[in-house]
């Protein structure tokens, strides 16, 4: 492979980078404008009127690089006058002593067709480690910090930063469990996906993208050697490490994680467990990301921008349409679509639409279908809701295939992730007694409707004027169905009615009740839960405790008991007692195993011994709990 190889494909890739850069801007102009050009200016600038200032700071920072980027040289002059900064001399073409950021990137769907309103921008900040002292390190640590504060305020996407060191990135080193991920699955997963998706915002040009010959393969070590060592060489380059090929277990414990972040973004995440779920399938040994590195570079065609995400649907596509069964095919196309965003035979068709066509012309959705699809956020909360089920026990059919293939698989994913996944799925699947179903809805936009109790029969219902003739919750306990709205996100007080019936029951108690639900316990939300929490056995938590809810002259004597508790796994249950002894029976069964919980009581104030109950309760309740 000759070295002019290698500036061909870089010419190739700068090309293509800046067609993904324009992108971007096409898809959030200011965001993008900020992302791509003023966040390497902020990171370099440390003065008091720009955000990131840090005092202490003699040399600071600079990325590789920047005072050869037109676009932020080209701006400076407005930076500088937004954050009224008086130093006319100051410019990122000279800053001597400063420590080097080698590069900035992003990584996943921005300046994508799969980019969306809701999409967050992760950001990888590359440095050699070793080159930094303790408290450089820790300064820059504080001013990309102090950069993410006022990024936070200033633009609509969400932007998250990973200050990476350019010798873990070789190792595939992406640290321990945490929210987003295992140090037990995500490995070189995560690289590739890197090198498929990634932007490269300012500084170093990855050199895994430029070892590609059509004439044969490359040896990357040899050639980066070779790089290094001849007249020709290019310290325009990082060195992230080569990747040729992803063990399978790998795949298997990426898909279990992904699994965990379909439990609360299942449109998002259910195109990377199919996509998880075909490198364990295939007998390829392609990577995704060497197939369209080769479609970027093996053209000459200046027109020709390819898409990382169209690239990955039609790779994705074309595998399911030959290996799975029809009806899931077709469940699959409108999830890409649903998950694109895409608006196909709408009036207004933008770049977007026209790139998909390509795809969607080859494998075709009924013309009625898209028509539905365009509409599907106005879809009403039962059509929603179920869509949402069917994508759920999709995903979980997809985890039982993941499941099947990795069994005899070489390479270990970590028993306590395991327990974790495994536990989890069951918080949001598993039926058991007393406890409040979770809807699986498709999409964080839930398209509420007016909702009406009514007590019919002695079972309280309550339905939606969107659709009168379906039930969205029934049960005896009126608590029950309120437990059931407030935890599923679904009730609205300002669209919450009541038909006339005979109970003592009124509309404002319910309100009142449903609030203080929201302030103890929250909505249903797995991915809050630390991961940690599901290492241990299931335990109570929090507990609020209703008292005489639904009496209307309520005495001293207390008949009426409700309890509404949550535990360790974010599973919420809901109980009634009729009697303190049956209460008291609970609370022995449950004292050992929950001897810290946070309580909780409600009693309408309308009743005359409110502050005695109160005080008689919490005195029973302690006596219990210390003593089981």
């Amino acid at each position: 492979m000759l070295s002019v190889t290698v500036q061909n494909n870089k010419k190739k890739y700068l090309r293509y980078n800046e067609w993904r850069k324009k992108q971007f801007l096409s898809n959030t102009p200011k965001d993008a404008h900020i992302i791509l050009h003023l966040l390497p200016w902020l990171l370099t600038v440390n003065d008091v009127h720009v955000p990131g200032y840090i005092k202490e700071i003699k040399h600071g920072f600079k990325v590789f690089n920047i005072e050869n980027n037109r676009d932020i040289l080209f701006s400076e002059g407005s930076f500088k006058k937004k954050f009224g900064f008086q130093d006319e001399r100051f410019t990122v073409r000279y800053l001597p002593g400063a420590s080097r950021i080698e590069g900035i990137y992003t990584i996943g769907s921005v300046g994508t067709i799969s980019q969306t309103l809701h999409s967050d921008c992760d950001i990888w900040i590359c440095i050699n480690q070793d080159q930094f002292e303790k408290k450089s390190l820790d300064y820059l640590n504080q001013k990309i910090n102090l950069i993410k504060g006022w990024l936070d305020e200033q633009i609509r996407i969400p932007v998250f930063f990973f200050l990476t060191d350019i010798a873990d990135i070789q190792k595939c080193n992406f640290g321990n469990i945490d929210f987003e991920s295992s140090g037990s699955t995500q490995k070189n997963v995560l690289k590739e996906e890197f090198y498929r998706t990634s932007i490269l915002i300012c500084g170093k040009i990855p050199f895994w993208w430029v070892t590609y010959d059509p004439e044969g393969s490359v040896d990357y070590a040899e050639e980066l050697n070779r790089n290094a060592k001849s007249g020709f060489g290019d310290t325009d380059f990082i060195d992230l490490g080569n990747l040729t090929q992803v063990e399978k277990s790998e795949y298997y414990g990426a898909s279990l994680w992904q699994l965990n972040k379909a439990l609360t973004h299942p449109l998002k995440s259910i195109i990377k467990m199919l996509m998880l779920k075909m490198f364990l399938e295939s007998s390829s040994e392609e990577l995704l990301c060497n197939g369209f590195r080769k479609l970027v570079l093996s053209s000459d065609d200046k027109s020709l921008s390819p898409d990382p995400s169209l690239f990955t649907m039609q790779q994705v596509l074309a595998y399911y349409a030959m290996h799975d069964r029809q009806g899931h095919f077709e469940f699959i196309k409108k999830c890409f679509y649903l998950r694109y965003e895409l608006k196909m035979m709408s009036k207004k068709q933008t770049e977007k639409e026209e790139m998909a066509a390509s795809v969607f012309s080859q494998y075709k959705i009924d013309r009625n279908e898209i028509y539905e699809l365009n509409e599907f956020e106005s879809w009403d909360l039962a059509r929603q809701t179920e869509f949402g089920g069917l994508l759920f026990e999709y995903i979980t059919d997809i985890y039982r295939d993941i499941l099947r293939i990795q069994k005899g698989m070489r390479g270990e994913v970590a028993q306590e992730d395991m327990l974790i996944i495994g536990r989890k799925l069951s918080s949001s699947r598993a039926v058991k007694n007393f406890k409040v179903p979770v809807l699986h809805m498709p999409s964080d936009k839930i398209n509420l409707s007016v909702l009406t109790f009514m007590y019919t029969e002695d079972i309280w219902q309550v339905y939606s004027h969107q659709n009168p003739s379906e039930t969205v919750i029934a049960n005896e306990e009126m608590v029950f169905c309120l437990a059931y709205l407030v935890w599923n996100g679904i009730f609205d007080p300002l669209q919450t009615r009541m038909q006339p019936n005979p109970t003592s029951v009124t509309l404002q108690e319910i309100i009142n009740v449903a609030k203080m639900m929201l302030h103890v316990f929250g909505i249903y939300d797995i991915s809050r839960v630390h991961f940690s929490n599901f290492l241990n056995e299931e335990r109570i938590t929090k507990m609020l405790i209703l008292i005489s809810f639904d009496e209307k002259n309520a005495g001293i004597d207390i008949q009426n008991i409700s309890i509404i508790y949550k535990n360790n796994w974010e599973e919420l249950f809901v109980r009634r007692f009729s009697s303190l002894d049956k209460m008291k029976a609970f609370f022995s069964r449950i004292g050992k195993g929950s001897p810290r919980i946070e309580t909780h009581y409600y009693i309408q104030r309308s009743n005359k011994y409110f502050e005695k109950i109160i005080d008689r309760l919490k005195n029973i309740i302690d006596q219990m709990i210390q003593g089981a």
